[in-house]
């Protein structure tokens, strides 16, 4: 389980490509480190992935074919960095919200909002996945934990939603970073996907 609080970034240091399948090698602050061991589980950008090799802070990690389908990770290169979470363990505290470390879909940036000390972030989703999300809700947008500002619908079918940004979180993340066009992961909040499509079955058995 993941909590969407990003302890740091890493930069992506090599990557090996295969057949629907690539393995890339992040270099990890000894902070980070601190642990880790073979098979431990880290979030990049939201996706949940597996230790499989350390060398000094160089960690490699596989990204099998749906990892790569589903995801921007299969978009790195080389001198790109990505948002790192250490799993959570028992007694930690839960600054975001629970997040499973499973992406549900990509949205892409539309739109940027600067202003003094803050930014505002538009993001265009599929409307399939857009009946999940409600004003001042949670999302993980690339591994981050998020209060959803605003829910609009698009002009061509598909949903938006905005996130207001402190200057902490783009310290301290890639959001700082991204322009419009960039895809992002978005995990969906695990609880508020479970109460809408509990009450979709019992509403569609009703009409029925």
């Amino acid at each position: 389980m993941f909590t969407g609080i990003i302890q740091g970034m890493a930069e992506v240091v090599s990557i090996i490509e295969d057949e629907a399948f690539r393995t890339h090698i992040v270099r990890m602050d000894d902070y980070l480190l601190e642990g880790l061991a073979l098979g431990a589980s880290v979030a990049h950008n939201g996706v949940c992935l597996s230790a499989t090799a350390i060398d000094g802070n160089d960690v490699s990690f596989d990204l099998m074919r749906e990892t790569l389908r589903v995801s921007n990770l299969g978009t790195l290169q080389v001198g790109d960095r990505v948002n790192i979470e250490r799993a959570a363990r028992f007694g930690d505290e839960i600054g975001g919200h629970a997040m499973s470390g499973h992406v549900s879909c990509m949205a892409t940036l539309v739109e940027v909002n600067k202003t003094p000390n803050n930014l505002r972030l538009w993001f265009e989703l599929p409307d399939s996945q857009g009946r999940f999300l409600f004003d001042k809700g949670y999302i993980g947008v690339d591994g981050i934990s998020l209060t959803i500002g605003e829910v609009v619908a698009s002009k061509h079918g598909s949903i938006r939603f905005c996130v207001n940004l402190i200057p902490e979180t783009l310290q301290r993340t890639t959001l700082s970073e991204r322009r419009p066009n960039d895809r992002v992961n978005i995990e969906i909040d695990p609880q508020t996907q479970a109460i809408v499509e509990t009450v979709e079955r019992v509403m569609a058995r009703k009409k029925g």
